[in-house]
């Protein structure tokens, strides 16, 4: 006999996401009366992936954490979906970190002819507080208020101002946007559903460096996204800014608020989408491959280096003028170094494929 389904299971019949590949019913029945420490549920967790069915190409996650306790108390459904989102990454593996740049091969230069601009990003989350799908307006302001204080207290290429969104002039926000700096109002779906909008813009913010080669978003997705970028392909110079940047930032935290980042030896940093534990890293270029780009085995090249390659857009936008934002594609279980070289080494390999086509050499 049919084991009966438990009254508040979710239709997932039309779905195409992790968490509606993962879950069952059985699972569901275990986790429906489970509160994290924070209090949060999960069907909170799962919403966004019950209000976006998905796509039959992407897949997305499906579900996002409230607080850093979502990870152990909801386990059951949570050890699968990262299992199969990472690769395979068990529910026993334990994840590296290395932010060092003397660990890197090569002098991490790509060739500016081909490599427009170079940037790495992260998140990170402070320990304490309950992630943005689920936190107050007070835990969102005490947020701010630490980085605040944080980012006010470094010097030297790391000075900087902080820019409230809810007291930045419309000429502010227009500058912040055509520097490609400033985040928008969160109008995505999957984002929404999260519950990441609530109060907007109230809490949220960016910090910039004077350079504008070193930023921070205050409270989007997560406490922070740490970003470090700049034109051409010195990919090197972008990754030791980053390290040195995060390191800064904790120090001021811990100094100043008593607080760390949330970190633990099995997922790394602690994010609110699954997909980016780990190192939470993006390390992407925007590169030139006019003729590579319409090489039928294009994808799968880059498929094969494990990297992703994404329009100069973002996510789901075409790439203009054969420019392309490649980046890698592993976030958890192997280190940032790792990662670095992944792209490094990768995308060189593009560039050189590049340069034989332009030559008519064929590269089958």
């Amino acid at each position: 006999m049919a084991e009966a389904k438990h009254p508040n299971y979710p239709d997932l019949s039309k779905h195409n996401n992790w968490m509606s590949r993962c879950m069952t019913n059985e699972i569901y029945t275990q986790l429906a009366g489970v509160k994290t420490n924070t209090g949060y549920t999960l069907d909170e967790a799962i919403q966004t992936g019950v209000d976006n069915p998905g796509h039959p190409f992407i897949m997305t996650v499906g579900c996002v954490a409230g607080d850093e306790d979502t990870y152990k108390a909801f386990a059951p459904l949570l050890d699968e979906i990262i299992e199969k989102r990472h690769g395979g990454y068990s529910k026993t593996a334990t994840h590296t970190t290395d932010l060092n740049p003397a660990n890197i091969k090569g002098d991490g230069q790509f060739d500016p002819n081909y490599v427009l601009s170079s940037r790495v990003r992260t998140g990170r989350s402070i320990r304490g507080y309950c992630l943005p799908p689920a936190c107050n307006r007070g835990e969102r302001r005490a947020v701010e208020e630490i980085l605040i204080k944080a980012l006010g207290a470094l010097s030297g290429d790391f000075s900087g101002k902080y820019y409230p969104l809810k007291n930045m002039s419309n000429e502010e926000q227009e500058q912040l946007i055509n520097d490609h700096l400033l985040f928008d109002k969160p109008v995505s779906p999957l984002l929404l559903a999260s519950g990441m909008a609530r109060d907007w813009p109230d809490g949220r913010g960016i910090w910039h460096n004077e350079k504008k080669n070193f930023l921070i978003w205050v409270n989007e997705e997560d406490h922070m996204r740490i970003i470090s970028m700049q034109l051409g392909g010195d990919m090197m110079e972008v990754f030791k800014r980053w390290c040195e940047g995060l390191k800064l930032v904790e120090d001021g935290i811990k100094n100043l608020a008593g607080k760390e980042y949330m970190h633990n030896e099995h997922l790394g940093y602690i994010l609110t989408c699954p997909s980016n534990l780990g190192t939470g890293m993006r390390a992407g270029v925007h590169v030139k491959l006019p003729n590579l780009s319409k090489h039928a085995k294009f994808g799968d090249i880059v498929d094969n280096l494990r990297l992703q390659k994404r329009g100069t857009g973002g996510v789901d936008t075409a790439a203009e003028g054969g420019v392309f934002d490649i980046s890698n594609r592993d976030r958890l279980g192997s280190s940032e170094v790792e990662q670095i070289q992944t792209v490094l080494d990768g995308v060189t390999q593009l560039i050189n494929l590049e340069k034989k086509l332009e030559k008519g050499e064929s590269i089958d």
